[in-house]
């Protein structure tokens, strides 16, 4: 089956962030990274190098990137898309703010061009830079000041088409997409991608199977915005009737999936979530609802990340006690 032979390849790749390597490392060990395509269905395809997994639609019109990975990793990605379209890159989505999603925009809209009146902008004398599509928490999230006073981050990375309410609709390469805002989830700047005809839903690290969810705090997160998302997928998604398959889910981090898996990572942010608010109604702190070890049963699967278990934890505890 298409997602089991993937986790191999998406393993070797998955955890650089997880992994709490500094971004120094980070770029060290990125020169040793290659990209890997998989066909999915329709017209999609899933890209893994480095960073969060990369969706791309190929078509007739052009080529449509869903999250852009780390800036070093574009050439690789531009090659291995040379290798599938001769086409120009139209369109990018970012699903969220992270750099680890966001860090090739720049250069892979510059690769590309937009669509001027029904032609490539290129051959009209505009700009040649594809448009970046994303939910406006995420430009005010870019153009403001960054976590750990880091410097600015460069304008030409900024979302140039955003969406306010609950949607953005594109018709390209002969299907509809929708780019579905979830809020207050992994951050206030979510969105899912779902690609109609060809039956395949980006998730962003909303969903990320084989670790822990993260629940940035500090940029709008939360646990219940998180198991919202989740449900909201399971809501558009139609599995293969007693089979693997259906609608495919591309995860932010992690293998291919469907239904199924999505259901599983659920199920278990959801009991999580319920074990740790009862915790808390009962007055334990922090530090007592880790020694009470709520994920243990969860911590083969998903805790092997360093230190991913007592992050998560205090995520979900920080999130619920907020709400009081």
């Amino acid at each position: 089956m298409r997602k089991t032979v993937w986790i191999a390849a998406a393993s070797t790749v998955v955890g650089l962030v997880a992994a709490g390597l500094s971004y120094a490392q980070q770029q060290q060990n990125l020169d040793n990274v290659q990209e890997h395509i998989l066909p999915v269905q329709g017209n999609i395809y899933m890209m893994v190098g480095a960073g969060g997994n990369t969706t791309l639609s190929v078509g007739k019109d052009g080529v449509l990137i869903v999250d852009t990975q780390f800036a070093p990793m574009v050439p690789k990605m531009l090659a291995e898309i040379k290798k599938l379209s001769d086409k120009p890159i139209r369109y990018i989505i970012n699903t969220h703010v992270h750099g680890d999603h966001t860090g090739g925009n720049e250069a892979l809209s510059k690769a590309g061009g937009t669509i001027v009146g029904g032609n490539f902008a290129a051959q009209v004398g505009e700009s040649a830079s594809a448009g970046i599509i994303a939910h406006e928490n995420v430009l005010n999230r870019m153009s403001g000041p960054q976590p750990n006073n880091a410097p600015a981050l460069p304008f030409a990375m900024y979302p140039t088409d955003t969406y306010l309410t609950g949607s953005k609709e594109v018709f390209f390469n002969g299907e509809a997409i929708q780019v579905l805002h979830q809020p207050n989830a992994h951050t206030d700047g979510d969105s899912i991608v779902f690609f109609r005809r060809s039956d395949v839903v980006a998730a962003g690290d909303i969903f990320t199977p084989g670790r822990f969810p993260g629940i940035d705090l500090d940029r709008g997160g939360s646990i219940n915005g998180l198991i919202n998302g989740l449900n909201h997928i399971i809501e558009i998604t139609i599995p293969a009737d007693k089979q693997e398959g259906g609608t495919y889910v591309i995860p932010g981090h992690g293998h291919l999936c469907d239904e199924a898996d999505v259901v599983e990572y659920r199920d278990m942010a959801t009991i999580v979530r319920d074990r740790i608010q009862d915790m808390i109604k009962k007055g334990m702190t922090l530090a007592q609802v880790k020694d009470a070890k709520p994920t243990l049963d969860y911590d083969p699967l998903y805790g092997q990340a360093n230190g991913a278990t007592d992050r998560f934890v205090e995520q979900v505890y920080k999130s619920l006690s907020a709400r009081k």
